[in-house]
This record gives structure tokens, C-alpha cells and sequence, in this order.
């Protein structure tokens, strides 16, 4: 009976200590949970209050550096250090976030730093192209509303990002070209100066007047409103083709007028050319017959 009774108490001592071990390991895992939960809801606060800081400060740079001489009538500069500071500020709020969910800061850099190589290794393309966007940025080949020739692809400049220039073409297309590709190319600045040349090539005859054709031309230019004084409007011989006399027609204009001006130039120089009597040879097709074509005719008639 005594036995019984050791074996009852000891067996009662065992399910209270097992109870009391679930207990704990329940409080632990509930307080692990809580904990958990309350350091998310943090990190969620603090990525939220991140996107809303590097809003805020993207536009107080913008407001600020708008003020500011150098930058306020650069756009180019001023888009480029806008998207810097929000990166930045969003860099340092991810950081934050990571922390409170318990990375630690010096984890993060230790993979950053083994992971470096790899990383630039497969962002190769795209750290080239951050990198051409700082030396633009630098070089200034070019600025916001400019008209460029990049890539071949012609268009005013919309955006210089950090990856990419943005061009707007005449049709309203528009246009993404990379940054790598742009500085490793040749850049064309059709409005990066004031003035610009008109040149028109003109066919005449071998039997008509090359003066009278120069001063012709020469006058059609000068007459329009759009053509520039000086230097003076300019025609001369500068080549002989094989059907024409080629004469060349420079006129200068500035930059915002070049295509409305030479368009208005190749009617106006036909037209008054015409008037002059002036002839403008044009290719013609000549059917010359060959040895055997009249024994071929004479077979066909004969059949």
C-alpha cells in the first residue's frame, strides 16, 4: 500500500514538472511571438515612414536647390540630385527596418563585402550606366530640352537619370537610351549653339548661266526673314556630276529655326531658279537596243 502511494506521489511530481517545462515553453514561444509581432508592426512603421522621408526629402531638395542659381534654371542637375538624396534616405530607412528585425548592421556589410564581387559581376551593365550618368553629369555634353542626334535616334531631351536619358523625337515618340551607351558614342548637340548652317545641294545644267544660278540662289536666301545677316548667305560650284553642275547654298540660322529655314530654302531656291529659267536636271532612263533585237523581232513577226 506504501508503494502504491510513493509511486501515486511520484507519478503526480512528474506531470506537474511536465506541466511547469510546457508552461515555460509556452510563455516563451508566446513571448517570442509577441516579440516578433511588435518588432514587425515597427519595421512596417518604419519602411513606411522611410517611403514618406524620401518623398518629403526629395522635395524639399528640389524646393531648396530651385533657389539656388546653379541649379535653378539646370534641370539636369537639379532631377539628378533629387533622385540621389531619395536614394540615399531610402538606403538608410531599409537599414533601419533590417536592424529592428534583428540584422545587425555589421552582418549587412560583412554579406555586402563578400558579396561585392558577384554582385558586380551581374550589375555590371547597370553600374556602367550609373556611372556614365555621374560623367555626363559632369561633362555636360548636354542638357534638359537640348536636341540631340544619340544612337542614331534624334529628339529633344526630356530626363537624365541615373540609368537612362530620356528623348522625346519629333513624332512625340519616346526614346530610353542608356547612359553607357550615350557617353560611349558619339554625342551630336544639334542646339548646343546659337547659330547653325543651312546646306543645300542644287542640280543646274552644263549649258545654263553657273552665275546667274549662284546669285539666284543667293538672293532667295537673303530674302528670307529667317536667315541671318551675317555671316552672309553663300553659293558656289562644288562639284560636276555626271548629268549637273552641283552649287551648294550655305545660309546660317539660329539653332531653333534650322528645319522650318531649309525647308522653306529648297522650295524657295527651286522656285526662283524655275523663274530664272534655270534648268534642274533630273536622272533619265535611255532604251538602247541591243545587237540582236532586230533578228528577234523579224523571228516574232515572221511567227
Amino acid at each position: 500500500m506504501l508503494d502504491l502511494s510513493t509511486q501515486l506521489n511520484e507519478a503526480i511530481a512528474t506531470g506537474e514538472q511536465r506541466l511547469s517545462a510546457d508552461a515555460a515553453v509556452l510563455a516563451k514561444v508566446t513571448q517570442m511571438a509577441g516579440d516578433f509581432a511588435v518588432n514587425l508592426t515597427i519595421a512596417a512603421l518604419l519602411f513606411a515612414a522611410t517611403m514618406l522621408a524620401a518623398k518629403w526629402a526629395a522635395s524639399a531638395t528640389r524646393r531648396l536647390l530651385s533657389r539656388t542659381r546653379a541649379f535653378r534654371h539646370d534641370p539636369t542637375v537639379l532631377s539628378f540630385a533629387v533622385q540621389v538624396v531619395r536614394v540615399v534616405v531610402i538606403i538608410i530607412g531599409m537599414i533601419a527596418v533590417l536592424q529592428r528585425l534583428g540584422v545587425q548592421t555589421t552582418s549587412i556589410i560583412a554579406v555586402l563585402g563578400a558579396a561585392s564581387l558577384a554582385v558586380g559581376l551581374a550589375l555590371q551593365g547597370t553600374l556602367s550606366n550609373v556611372a556614365a550618368g555621374v560623367m555626363l553629369l559632369v561633362l555636360r555634353p548636354y542638357r534638359v530640352g537640348d536636341v540631340v542626334n544619340l544612337a542614331g535616334n534624334i529628339g529633344s531631351v526630356q530626363r537624365l537619370d541615373l540609368f537612362t536619358t530620356q528623348l522625346s523625337n519629333g513624332n512625340n515618340v519616346k526614346i530610353v537610351v542608356p547612359n553607357s551607351k550615350v557617353l560611349g558614342d558619339v554625342i551630336l548637340n544639334l542646339s548646343g549653339q546659337k547659330t547653325r548652317r543651312i546646306e543645300i545641294m542644287f542640280g543646274v545644267g552644263y549649258g545654263d548661266n553657273l552665275n546667274t544660278a549662284r546669285q539666284t540662289l543667293e538672293a532667295a536666301a537673303t530674302a528670307h526673314p529667317k536667315v541671318l545677316p551675317d555671316p552672309a548667305a553663300w553659293a558656289g560650284v562644288t562639284a560636276l556630276r555626271d548629268s549637273s553642275v552641283e552649287i551648294s547654298l550655305h545660309a546660317w540660322v539660329l539653332s531653333e529655326d534650322h528645319f522650318q529655314t531649309q525647308a522653306d530654302l529648297f522650295q524657295a531656291g527651286k522656285e526662283a531658279l524655275d523663274a530664272a529659267g534655270i534648268d534642274l536636271p533630273y536622272p533619265h532612263q535611255v532604251a538602247v537596243p541591243w545587237e540582236g533585237a532586230d533578228t528577234e523581232t523579224a523571228a516574232t513577226d515572221k511567227a
